[in-house]
C-alpha cells in the first residue's frame, strides 16, 4: 500500500444539485417516483431547498429556489444504477413517467460519438451496463437506467 493511500479520506458522492423552473412541480414529480423527501426548508422569500433521495440510493437530489444557479433541465446523463431494467422501466411507466424503450449504445455505454448511437433493443449479449432507458423531470432534465446485474472487478471500495 501506497503511503498516498494509506492517508486518503472517505469521499462519497453524496448529492447532485438540479436547476428547476417550479419546486413544487418538482418535488411531486419525485416523490411520484416514489423517492424519499429528505427535506424541504424555505428562509424567507429568497431560499426553499428540497432533497430527495431514489429507493436504495445513498446518493441524494437537492433543487430549490435560490439554490443553483444552474437553469431548468440543465442536468443530462443522470445515471441511475438498476439490477432489472424491465421491472424499473415498468415501475416508472405505472407511475405515469414517459420512459423510452430499452435501447443500447451502437459503440458501447455512453459513447454519443456517432451518429444515431442509440440502438432499440437491450444489448445483444445481455452483458451488464450496456442496456439503458431514459426519462425527463418536467424541466427537461435527462436520467438514464442502466442496468446492472453482476459488477466489474474491482468496483468495491476494500
Amino acid at each position: 500500500m501506497t503511503e498516498q493511500e494509506k492517508v486518503q479520506p472517505d469521499m462519497k458522492l453524496e448529492v447532485v444539485v438540479l436547476g428547476v423552473s417550479d419546486v413544487d412541480r418538482a418535488k411531486a414529480f419525485y416523490e411520484n417516483l416514489g423517492w424519499r423527501l429528505d427535506i424541504d426548508v424555505a428562509t424567507g422569500d429568497d431560499f426553499r431547498g428540497v432533497q430527495i433521495t431514489p429507493h436504495n440510493s445513498e446518493a441524494s437530489i437537492i433543487f430549490g429556489k435560490g439554490v443553483t444557479s444552474a437553469k431548468p433541465g440543465s442536468a443530462h446523463s443522470l445515471i441511475l444504477a438498476v439490477d432489472d431494467i424491465d421491472a424499473a422501466r415498468d415501475d416508472l411507466v405505472a407511475r405515469g413517467v414517459d420512459v423510452s424503450e430499452v435501447f443500447h449504445y451502437a459503440g458501447g455505454p455512453f459513447n454519443n460519438a456517432m451518429e444515431n448511437p442509440r440502438v432499440a433493443g437491450r444489448d445483444p449479449e445481455g452483458r451488464s451496463y450496456f442496456s439503458f432507458a431514459s426519462f425527463e423531470d418536467p424541466d427537461g432534465n435527462r436520467w438514464l437506467l442502466q442496468e446492472i446485474k453482476e459488477r466489474l472487478p474491482g468496483r468495491e471500495w476494500k
